[in-house]
């Protein structure tokens, strides 16, 4: 929901003639406006208003009136680092002015954008589902992880607070707010006190751009989606320990469920859908790319954070005492106090908080930068432009330039090369290991055309993965240089119509050697990609021996140009009716004699399984992971379909088919995820040959759970589930035919039993 606005309190007013006086001279606002002013209802610090004109909506933000404690309300300070960080891309509402002059309104005061999303004051998320309330609290953490990752050289912010020491200034800061502001003795925030000052870190010279009040009410979630895109009221924000800001907003989760002061000051333990503290930590570690288990023991910053809290309630309770509270709910916050600073003592009595020690599959410091890349620009750029290009296909179903690669998708790539995002999924170039860019192909596979943008995607990956471990100096440049630049599109030619293509074996495509030549002659089909108008080369599996000795010794890949003479294109096969243009179609295409040099062979004749098994590892983990952002993709739409949508007297979520359907989703696509990652990481550290039985159970495993997934998405979409009013018919395509491409399920099922047995074997005769 929207915040809710109020009219102006009588403790607040201004004189709204005098600020379009000022707005007309700084901002040219036509002096003959009408400027509405309402406050915001929320908040017990800064007053807020939202400022209205007939042309545009800002938030103000002042100084309250009257007698304040030294050194608060520094909304100076708020502006200087709200426009450094929106200057860096963080999301912030964009800062537009600042005013000193307190001539003007009375008080120092800001202007900047008003941004339109949701803001939860409702601590316990009510309404939501189980599942938003996970990805909510997730969304959160990684906007924290990415502020705490920010330099701040870079954001020009040096000298905005002290440095290393934080805690220990922390300590001394609240305790004078407290004592400065308290009105009565309360024994337990003496006593909290002095246990932090005893208590201080061994270690406080971490030093980042932190929060100081990273609450979820403080955070502006976009209207539909779990997504920030905007931390509001930078107040106490300043440099110092990051694990402040964290600890803080897992502060509720820690608390006992007795302590339910406000809506904002209470316990979110036995809330379902909300993440444990452990959960959420782990998060944040892998957005940051540190490992959980080397963090310190958190009692001391979970005390600190009570502690500021306790604090500041004293500090509203005292501003109600002056009559200059920003809330009427001020009165309130004085009774807070002493149970906070109990709660805190209690807790830090109990047995030490430590974090979660899951550091599996931590991406590099490297890969999370890219990541959050990746995922920026998918949100400004590559989202947004989904209507455009389903738009082109749809009118051009009958049309030649239904083959072309649309306009927006080109520009998209050009602005992408331009980022640095570029050529992701292969690790001598991207620098990226395979877990990596299995967290980046996961983001990318939330949208059809998004692989493409960043030129990651198949089959022109797994060919430019051939060539660059196997090409010849000459196949390289030719060919791989200009498909990593993005300049021309490929095709892999491997599965027949008029064999059991389950059994690579059987490829009765031909091809023989006439002096400095090849010969080749054969029939292939879902040639995927060989539709686009860019596609100027094959990759083509042939039968090149029929030496009967050797079963995977009878094939060859060799490089075949499309403009070969003889190479035909006969028709685009469609899947489940459509033909899939926007990936390049999937073809049937005939090779009649033709003719190509004996130098585009790859790496040597009888060579072609041996290279297909290289090629296959990181193609088949690519498309896993693109399979779980689809399955995450799929969840979404279920889930928001669920809470928006009723039958017989209740919400769709509240029949518990419904829950069960989200519950068990949310299980198999988190399997999958770990299964995929654990497989990435064998391909890292084992290579391909020893991450066989990985690959071939996450290929199993991530085609089966994305198809089961959507499938339930359907179902809870109903008629429209399988229209195109939504994407779910599209993508139960990709999933169900990612069951059979790169090999039927069963074929993996039987290698993963041969590789199993083999396994057991070793380990029994290891024991004897």
């Amino acid at each position: 929901m929207e915040d809710v606005t109020i009219p102006v309190r009588a403790q607040h007013k201004f004189s709204v003639s005098d600020l379009l006086r000022y707005l007309s001279v700084t901002l040219r606002v036509p002096s003959s406006d009408t400027l509405t002013v309402r406050q915001y209802s929320a908040g017990q610090s800064n007053p807020t208003f939202f400022i209205q004109s007939p042309s545009n909506s800002y938030v103000l933000r002042k100084r309250p009136p009257g007698v304040l404690l030294p050194g608060a309300h520094k909304v100076d300070r708020e502006y200087r680092v709200q426009k450094a960080l929106f200057s860096s891309g963080f999301p912030v509402p964009q800062p537009i002015l600042f005013c000193s002059d307190n001539e003007v309104i009375g008080t120092e005061f800001y202007l900047m954008d008003h941004v339109k999303g949701r803001i939860f004051r409702d601590l316990q998320l009510s309404g939501l589902s189980p599942a938003e309330r996970t990805a909510v609290h997730v969304a959160a953490v990684e906007v924290l992880a990415k502020l705490h990752s920010l330099n701040l050289a870079s954001l020009k912010l040096e000298g905005f607070g002290k440095g290393p020491g934080y805690c220990r200034r922390q300590v001394s800061t609240w305790t004078k707010q407290y004592k400065a502001s308290a009105h009565r003795d309360i024994p337990a925030m003496n006593e909290l006190s002095d246990w932090l000052m005893n208590n201080l870190p061994e270690k406080d010279d971490e030093v980042t751009l932190v929060h100081g009040d990273y609450r979820l009410d403080n955070l502006i979630f976009h209207p539909t989606e779990a997504r920030v895109i905007a931390v509001l009221d930078w107040e106490l924000s300043t440099t110092g320990n990051p694990l402040a800001d964290l600890v803080y907003f897992l502060m509720p989760l820690y608390w006992p469920t007795s302590l339910n002061i406000t809506s904002t000051i209470g316990s979110l333990q036995g809330i379902e859908g909300v993440p444990a503290a452990g959960d959420l930590i782990s998060v944040y570690c892998r957005c940051r790319g540190i490992p959980s288990d080397s963090l310190p023991q958190l009692n001391f910053f979970l005390a600190l954070s009570i502690f500021k809290m306790a604090a500041i309630a004293q500090g509203i309770h005292a501003r109600f005492l002056l009559g200059n509270a920003s809330a009427p709910n001020a009165d309130q916050f004085g009774k807070s106090v002493e149970p906070l600073a109990e709660t805190a003592l209690q807790l830090v009595k109990r047995t030490l908080i430590s974090p979660t020690r899951d550091g599996l599959f931590l991406q590099t410091a490297r890969g999370r930068a890219v990541l959050q890349q990746v995922k920026d620009f998918t949100r400004l750029y590559v989202l947004p432009a989904q209507e455009e290009v389903m738009e082109y296909y749809k009118n051009h179903t009958h049309s030649p330039q239904r083959w072309n690669t649309p306009q927006i998708i080109e520009d998209l790539k050009e602005k992408a090369k331009e980022a640095g995002l570029w050529n992701l999924f292969l690790p001598a170039v991207s620098g990226l290991t395979q877990v990596d860019y299995a967290y980046i192909a996961e983001e990318t596979g939330r949208c059809f055309f998004a692989p493409e943008v960043f030129n990651c995607q198949a089959p022109d990956t797994g060919n430019m993965e051939v060539l660059h471990m196997f090409g010849s100096e000459e196949q390289k440049k030719k060919w791989l240089e200009p498909l990593l630049r993005g300049e021309i599109r490929s095709c892999f030619c491997m599965t027949e119509p008029g064999v059991a293509s389950s059994d690579a074996a059987n490829m009765e495509c031909i091809l023989n050697r006439d002096g400095d030549d090849y010969i080749i002659n054969g029939t292939k089909w879902w040639s995927s990609g060989a539709g686009n108008s860019k596609c100027k080369v094959a990759i083509v599996m042939c039968r090149s021996s029929q030496d009967v000795s050797s079963r995977h010794g009878q094939h060859s890949m060799i490089l075949v140009p499309m403009e070969t003479p003889g190479v035909k294109l006969i028709r685009p096969l469609t899947v489940f009716g459509q033909d899939d243009a926007i990936h390049g179609g999937h073809f049937e295409v005939h090779f009649e004699n033709v003719r190509v040099p004996a130098s585009n062979i790859i790496l040597g004749e009888g060579r072609g399984f041996e290279i297909a098994q290289r090629r296959l590892g990181p193609g088949r983990l690519h498309h896993s992971m693109r399979a779980v952002g689809l399955a995450e993709h799929a969840l979404e739409l279920l889930c928001q379909r669920a809470a928006s949508r009723q039958t017989f007297g209740k919400k769709l979520h509240q029949h518990e088919v419904v829950a069960h359907w989200i519950a068990e989703s949310r299980l198999m696509i988190e399997q999958t995820r770990l299964l995929t990652l654990y497989a990435a990481h064998s391909l890292d550290t084992l290579g391909s040959r020893a991450a066989r039985k990985q690959v071939a159970m996450i290929k199993v495993a991530a085609a089966r759970m994305s198809c089961k997934v959507v499938d339930i998405a359907i179902q809870l979409h109903g008629a429209a589930g399988v229209s195109q009013d939504f994407p779910l018919a599209q993508m139960y395509s990709y999933a169900r035919t990612l069951r059979i491409a790169d090999g039927p399920d069963e074929v993996h099922l039987s290698s993963i039993a041969s590789l199993e047995l083999k396994d057991q074997l070793r380990k029994s005769q290891a024991k004897l």
